[in-house]
């Protein structure tokens, strides 16, 4: 069946009887509501075929072979795509999608008119005939469905990039059978679904060239990582389904109590997933903290094997402003908390001495208390410059605390000491009690503590401060928190000691 200009009326005409502002549709029945919602889609699907001839015609009269012609041109766009694109006001892939479904439509009416010729014709042999139809291209069907409107133009495209491209061994009734097929179990199906059927249906037509998809999808594997204009730093990348069912795996695991993951029956376990659910980072946030995290450990692991021998190193320019801001007279956030409670008068000071700090190569300056946090933990060389830009000292590229210290801290702690945080020593950073900028680094084994990075991070952003009393260790919360400043007890994770 082909659909005429009558059909569309009759679609459109049931549609604006539905109503003609939210009131009309909030008036209506359940039942009405869902049939009026599959009205919408027939005749929205009536119309996105003629959008996709239109989209055809278009790019057919922007062809490269017309040059400053060509329709697109003409209207000073660089491909007919981009026309689309303004025209529509729809997206740069919605635009290439109405191309292409609309390509297929014209190559496939084409071919078919071209053999009804053929059979009208008395002077044409069954051969010829046969000929002709052997060049009907294999999505006929697909562009049928879609003039009929029994196939959406977002499902028509999902089934032609499903299939790609059909090995020549596949006969054409074989494909045509299967294909029938998928058009009849389409209609009742999403997008996405569809295009999961495509896909299942071409492994079982080809099978001969799954090792052959599965190389290419190997190659077309990708990560890229640059700095963005603000100084942020964005990750854009592509892997292989055996690669990426690792990696979502592996953040399913850490995110997964938020997404509505399996119900632990072990007391430990529930726990742990009721932390999560209750964290106040997004599931966005907590992923992306996860990946940091991840290369933090890998460093730590084996950074002879991980990273050439090279440990990846982030240098922290330091003013001289920044380094006094830690001195007596003018305490460091963290320092003016173990010292007391923080007065508006200290608040004044520190507010007045506002000094920053920047990472190498970044152009976005960075707060004092990440310039405090940063200098904490490994990886890190603090670089202090003068007024002038002239260099004063420079810090070490090395660890802080030595791995012996680590090791003895990992065993002492079991992991972040933070209250109610149970991660384990590997994801973990050292944090000094005594300030690198005030103390420049030089701590006992006994001044260090274990923060994950999420707590780290809380701590000196929010100004909260740990204390230690012989072999205690205390958090004091800042004042906006508890005026009163109640120290809290951080017992060690590791319930042998």
């Amino acid at each position: 069946m082909t659909t005429t200009a009558d059909d569309l009326r009759t679609a459109t005409d049931a549609v604006a009887r539905l109503g003609s502002s939210c009131a009309d549709y909030e008036a209506l029945p359940d039942a009405e509501v869902l049939a009026g919602q599959r009205q919408i889609a027939a005749a929205r699907r009536l119309l996105d075929a003629r959008s996709a001839w239109m989209a055809a015609t278009i790019a057919r009269r922007s062809r490269p072979e017309l040059g400053h012609s060509g329709l697109a041109a003409q209207q000073g766009f660089l491909s007919p795509e981009a026309l689309i694109q303004t025209v529509t006001g729809s997206t740069k892939n919605d635009a290439f999608k109405l191309v292409a479904v609309g390509t297929m439509m014209a190559d496939a009416g084409a071919a078919e008119k071209l053999v009804e010729a053929a059979l009208e014709s008395s002077d044409v042999d069954a051969a010829a005939v046969a000929s002709f139809a052997a060049k009907v291209p294999w999505q006929a069907p697909i562009a049928r469905a879609v003039t009929d409107g029994t196939l959406s133009v977002d499902a028509a495209e999902s089934i032609r990039t499903g299939l790609g491209q059909i090995d020549a061994a596949v006969t054409a009734d074989k494909l045509g059978t299967a294909l029938e097929a998928l058009l009849v179990e389409a209609a009742s199906l999403n997008v996405d679904q569809v295009f999961k059927l495509a896909r299942r249906l071409r492994d079982q037509l080809d099978e001969a060239g799954i090792a052959a998809r599965e190389k290419q999808a190997h190659d077309d594997r990708f990560l890229r990582v640059y700095r963005l204009g603000n100084g942020k730093v964005r990750l854009h990348g592509l892997f292989a389904p055996e690669d990426g069912e690792f990696v979502l795996s592996t953040f399913d695991s850490i995110t997964s109590p938020r997404r509505g993951g399996v119900r632990f029956v072990d007391k430990e376990k529930a726990a742990w997933a009721k932390r999560v659910q209750d964290d106040p980072r997004t599931t966005e946030q907590i992923a992306a903290d996860a990946l940091v995290q991840l290369l933090k450990i890998a460093g730590e692991a084996d950074q002879g094997r991980v990273f050439g021998g090279r440990r990846p190193s982030v240098r922290v320019i330091v003013t001289e402003k920044a380094l006094k801001s830690g001195q007596p007279g003018q305490p460091a956030p963290c320092q003016a908390a173990q010292g007391g409670p923080v007065t508006a008068e200290a608040a004044e000071t520190r507010e007045a001495a506002a000094a920053h700090g920047q990472i190498e190569g970044n152009p976005v300056p960075i707060s004092q208390e990440t310039i405090d946090r940063l200098l904490c933990d490994t990886g890190t060389r603090g670089i202090q410059v003068d007024d002038t830009g002239q260099i004063i000292n420079v810090g070490r590229d090395q660890r802080l605390f030595t791995e012996a210290q680590r090791a003895a801290m990992g065993v002492r702690d079991g992991g972040c000491r933070w209250v109610d945080c149970d991660r384990s020593p590997a994801w973990t950073e050292a944090h000094h009690i005594n300030e690198w900028l005030a103390e420049n680094g030089y701590t006992d084994l006994a001044d260090g503590i274990l923060l994950c990075h999420p707590h780290h991070l809380l701590l000196h952003n929010q100004h909260w401060s740990i204390i230690r009393t012989g072999n205690d260790y205390w958090l004091k919360p800042p004042v906006d928190v508890d005026p009163e400043q109640t120290l809290i007890a951080l017992p060690s994770k590791r319930a042998a000691l």
